[in-house]
């Protein structure tokens, strides 16, 4: 019997248009014919090849590669190729901003090839068709945002994928089995992208660190960390160095500084509080006229550019607040003991300090170096009891060291002053545009084991207020001392632009679903306008999602030496000085400051420009994982309270449900238009309801229901709802 035989199987060869040109453009300035291609694919079957010449000549008919001579062909440098950053969609598809371009490009998800969300890509834009906004396909990633991804390893025999729960990434990365490490199946981990070979359907990897297994405590508050490429502990040597500072107050160091020791001297923080890096001072000069210090912790003494602990915290470049942990941006023995303005305590502070009259004007200001020395320690409460109740008592477990008799009635007349005087800097703010942000902080009480037992509300209060006004009068006055000077002076400023108008209008229709008004008219009457519907909404029910909602209006703040001011404190000069324990720009600010009151010239602009660029990024990745532990405390919270009725407020409408938000403790789920059995319901986007086919029965933003939790996932920090009806429908029932 005669064997059969085999026959090669012919490889398909996929994605041709942009295999030829990755090697074209990966070659630029060189010329390749078929043969030479076809042998970088690694095909040499005539369907392949024939396939390989049926692109090459359709790609130079569309002038996106050009036939130098006979047969041979190199990439066209073309204007219609940019380069941008991609900001994927739930929904797999995404868009490139382009500078050069008016309109965002949208990338169908066919036409990422292999980009994932905050990519620097380079992208072709086709040919626009008529009132149609501009297409177009990545055709190289230039810049992965990040190559480390969070995610929940499921082992097969010889392999093992990592699954990543986030809403933007469309793939798994595969991992071999010499990869995974001491990893087990479905542990959490951390996994390193290493490439993503052509013909792969998913990119490699390997597992680099575990985290443990989903859904317990310490494991998501890690992945949360991971998640943002966020540091959880301090490298040993960095512990080791840090111990090894003196922190000891020298008599040397004082004479080189402003001593204030004998000057009434108190902190105002939370009461939880660990590290004090601001203080006021107060004493009364003569008739009407007060000395106000706002010193601040001196971090630059001991963190010295150059060294490996100034190089870790400009890394970190901020502490990060989570729900259960701080994750400090300075090793403890700093943060919390030689730069924690401690009462009874002396302190190298950097201070700035105001001669002001009781009409809280600034008459005489000076900026620098000064020793102080804390009589007491207040929380926020301890002082809003002072300045509420008239008799102006001292709580009676706060301890004063100096005289307590006379320091008792000192500290009181500090507070009830300083305190008129806020609020007197407060008016003047709010009467040349700034915006009243007030919005209420979601807080949880916690057990031994941080499992959350109650939810509270976090309110700002006039003791609040007073430290507010006195820490933003000296981030304003010392952007305005070195801001001012001239010839310009390289400085780190706090920046923050107008609000973008598109959504401004957005807002305003709104706002409108809930009864009100929102002027946009010019510049001057935005600012009053907003400010007059966030005080209308104190105390409703949409007060959380009108204060969320305007919050988004607003850009997004920024560090730059391009000074642009500060919209929404209405200040043309605006920096950060008051908190360098916890903001690396802080630091910079404090040396840069002192290096121009020692009369020395200006400093490169492009390094400290590049510093503010990198201090701005890890600000976002803070606040978005101080954002999602709180999602993951809310979720936890309401696992145990999954046989409740809650009442809430349709927060949000899309095509595929709606947002509720519970009135009693802020936590926001998702009814699923599946998932509501009364009726089949379509999304209105114009009235921002969905509208019941049959009974044209409408749920609409702002609307109350009542609802129960269905499932609370810790893993993707997400809570589903049954919706039970609306308010009125469900009392009338019961």
């Amino acid at each position: 019997m005669t064997r059969k035989k085999k026959t090669k199987k012919t490889q398909v060869l996929e994605n041709v248009t942009q295999s030829i040109l990755g090697i074209l453009r990966k070659n630029s300035g060189k010329t390749y014919n078929y043969k030479q291609i076809a042998s970088i694919l690694g095909v040499d079957d005539p369907s392949n090849r024939n396939k390989i010449i049926r692109t090459l000549a359709q790609l130079a008919a569309k002038k996106k590669i050009e036939e130098v001579e006979k047969g041979k062909f190199t990439l066209v440098s073309n204007v219609d190729y940019y380069k941008g950053f991609l900001d994927m969609t739930t929904k797999g598809s995404g868009y490139v901003v382009v500078k050069d371009l008016d309109d965002d490009v949208f990338i169908p998800a066919n036409n990422l090839n292999k980009a994932f969300d905050g990519d620097e890509v380079e992208i072709y834009v086709y040919k626009r068709r008529r009132n149609k906004k501009p297409e177009g396909e990545v055709t190289q990633v230039l810049n992965r945002k990040k190559t480390r991804f969070v995610g929940v390893l499921q082992l097969k025999e010889n392999f093992g994928f990592v699954s990543i729960p986030e809403p933007k990434m469309y793939t798994d990365i595969f991992v071999q089995k010499n990869k995974i490490g001491e990893a087990k199946n479905g542990d959490k981990v951390v996994v390193e992208m290493e490439e993503w070979p052509e013909k792969a359907d998913s990119p490699f990897g390997k597992v680099v660190q575990v985290l443990g297994t989903p859904g317990e405590h310490h494991t998501e508050i890690h992945a949360i960390l991971a998640q943002y490429g966020l540091p959880h502990e301090f490298p040993s040597e960095i512990e080791e160095f840090a111990d090894k500072l003196d922190t000891s107050i020298q008599e040397e160091e004082i004479k080189n500084r402003r001593d204030m020791r004998d000057i009434l001297t108190f902190t105002i923080d939370p009461h939880d509080a660990k590290d004090f890096d601001d203080a006021l001072s107060f004493r009364e000069l003569e008739d009407g006229i007060f000395e106000v210090g706002v010193h601040i912790a001196d971090v630059s003494h001991y963190v010295k550019p150059g060294t490996i602990l100034d190089e870790e915290a400009f890394n970190r470049a901020t502490s990060v607040y989570l729900v259960d942990r701080v994750v400090p941006m300075l090793p403890e023995v700093l943060s919390n003991n030689a730069c924690s303005l401690r009462p009874n305590e002396e302190k190298y502070t950097f201070s700035a300090v105001f001669k002001m009259n009781e009409k809280a004007e600034i008459l005489d200001e000076w900026f620098g170096r000064t020793v102080t020395y804390s009589d007491a320690r207040f929380a926020y409460e301890e002082a809003q009891y002072i300045i509420e109740t008239t008799a102006g008592e001292i709580p009676a477990d706060i301890s004063l060291t100096n005289e307590p008799y006379q320091a008792q009635d000192s500290i009181v007349t500090a507070i009830l002053q300083m305190d008129d005087m806020a609020k007197i800097m407060r008016k003047r703010r709010m009467k040349e545009g700034a915006i009243s942000f007030d919005k209420v902080e979601v807080k949880f009480d916690l057990d031994e084991e941080n499992e959350p037992v109650g939810v509270f509300f976090k309110t700002s209060k006039d003791a609040n207020k007073l430290i507010e006004e006195f820490m933003l009068l000296a981030n304003k006055k010392v952007a305005e001392f070195i801001g001012k000077q001239k010839p310009k002076k390289t400085f780190v400023y706090r920046c923050h632009d107008d609000p973008d108008e598109e959504k401004l209008f957005a807002l305003k229709t709104l706002v409108g679903k809930f009864g009100h008004e929102l002027n946009i008219k010019d510049h001057k009457s935005i600012s009053k306008s907003l400010n007059k519907l966030l005080e209308d909404v104190q105390g409703t029910k949409e007060q959380n999602l009108v204060d969320t909602l305007t919050i988004r209006t607003m850009s997004k703040a920024y560090y730059s030496t391009e000074n642009i001011g500060h919209y929404g404190l209405s200040f043309s000069h605006y920096s950060h000085f008051t908190s360098p324990i916890r903001r690396y720009p802080d630091v910079m600010v404090h040396r840069l400051l002192q290096h121009y009151l020692e009369g020395k010239s200006t400093v490169k602009e492009e390094e400290y420009e590049e510093k503010c660029q990198h201090s701005s990024q890890m600000e976002s990745l803070a606040t978005s994982a101080e954002r999602d532990s709180i999602k993951y405390m809310q979720v936890k919270y309401m696992q145990e309270h999954n046989d409740r009725e809650f009442l809430g407020v349709i927060s949000g409408v899309t095509e595929w449900g709606i947002y509720v938000e519970i009135i009693s403790n802020k936590c926001e789920g998702m009814v699923r238009l599946r998932d509501i059995r009364e009726d089949h319901f379509d999304f209105d986007e114009e009235q921002f309801a969905i509208v019941g086919r049959k009974t044209k029965k409408v749920y609409q933003l702002g609307d109350e229901v009542y609802i129960t939790v269905k499932n609370a996932d810790l893993v993707k920090r997400h809570l589903d709802f049954n919706l039970i009806g609306s308010k009125n429908e469900v009392e009338e029932q019961n």
